[in-house]
């Protein structure tokens, strides 16, 4: 009877640990999936769920081993809701880690510099179908919204630094406004406002950005900004309007092609080429480069400043009406006119 009770014994224990080894050997094959794939865990979702969520998408030929593993290991039983993006051949453990460590699957988008918020809108709605453009608007233009997120201001035009962005899958509108904001703050935090720029002459940071997003939508060269800009503070400290075109098609949303009689002729406020001084706001988003060009302005007698339309995407300066029109005609001939 003892050595059946021994045997017996034996066998069991060779049936545990034969058991325990194919486990262990199943929780160290990496996962099935050959691409990434995005798996969508709900709210209350269980570890038996989720194993045959993971069964059922290809990752893992059996979903109870996930399950056993979590439970025996402890891991992966505080699972959080959200899209995870399980990368190929992930083992168990990193695959308990995605799920349980809140870091959803993310797109990255890259949003240009001196966009307007309705073009960065756009960029986004391409990649999340989903995403409201009246919703979008709204927060833009919400002094409440604005002040939430500390923004003296009464909307976030000029404060959504242009950058590339992981978004969270199923991201809200609030979420995205509220993540750029974010970033042009640390950028501000960045720069040098101290009594060397003219961070005080232009009287805040709402002015400066008005200034930059001025400048960032007049050249596209990096080397021209501080120039463009010292043009700028030139009339800005003569009271002589800033003439600069792109301020109108603001006011109407013609960020391309003619711009007409009617429009030069606008009352708003905006209207750079009627009124002098800083407009309301910043008409787009600037970049880094441009904010330190407002900053820190090139040191010029020049006072305008005019495309030279051969190609090369540079700029004629004047310091005399008389020579900007000399280069205005060559511009004009540079065109063929």
């Amino acid at each position: 009877m003892k050595k059946l009770l021994y045997l017996l014994v034996f066998a069991i224990g060779d049936l545990l640990v034969g058991s325990a080894l194919h486990m262990w050997t199943q929780w160290q094959k990496p996962s099935l999936n050959q691409v990434p794939v995005v798996i969508e865990v709900p709210k209350g979702a269980n570890l038996r769920t989720m194993g045959k969520t993971l069964q059922n998408t290809g990752i893992l030929q059996s979903g109870r081993y996930f399950h056993w593993y979590c439970r025996i290991t402890g891991k992966g039983t505080n699972l959080k809701a959200g899209h995870f993006e399980i990368p190929p051949q992930s083992t168990m453990a990193q695959i308990a880690q995605i799920l349980t460590s809140g870091m959803e699957a993310s797109i990255r988008v890259t949003i240009p510099e001196g966009w307007a918020s309705w073009e960065i809108f756009a960029v986004y709605k391409d990649h999340f179908p989903d995403l409201d453009s009246a919703r979008w608007d709204s927060l833009v233009n919400n002094p409440d919204f604005a002040s939430e997120l500390e923004v003296p201001a009464t909307n976030l035009e000029g404060w959504l630094f242009p950058d590339t962005y992981p978004i969270p899958l199923q991201s809200s509108e609030k979420a995205i406004l509220t993540q750029m904001v974010r970033a042009t703050k640390q950028v501000l935090e960045s720069l040098d406002a101290g009594p060397s720029s003219k961070f005080s002459t232009l009287g805040g940071w709402q002015q400066v950005l008005t200034l930059a997003s001025i400048v960032e939508e007049e050249t596209g060269k990096a080397d021209e900004r501080a120039h463009v800009a010292g043009v700028f503070h030139n009339r800005l400290r003569q009271g002589i309007p800033l003439g600069a075109d792109p301020t109108v098609r603001f006011i109407f949303r013609n960020l391309t092609g003619p711009i007409f009689k009617s429009q030069l002729a606008s009352e708003s406020p905006y209207n750079t080429r009627r009124f002098a001084g800083l407009p309301p706001g910043p008409i787009s988003n600037p970049g880094k480069r441009a904010i330190d060009a407002a900053l820190h302005p090139m040191e010029t007698e020049d006072l305008y400043f005019v495309a030279k339309d051969d190609g090369s995407g540079v700029h004629f300066f004047a310091k005399t009406l008389q020579q900007h029109n000399e280069f205005k005609d060559a511009a004009a001939r540079n065109r063929g006119e």
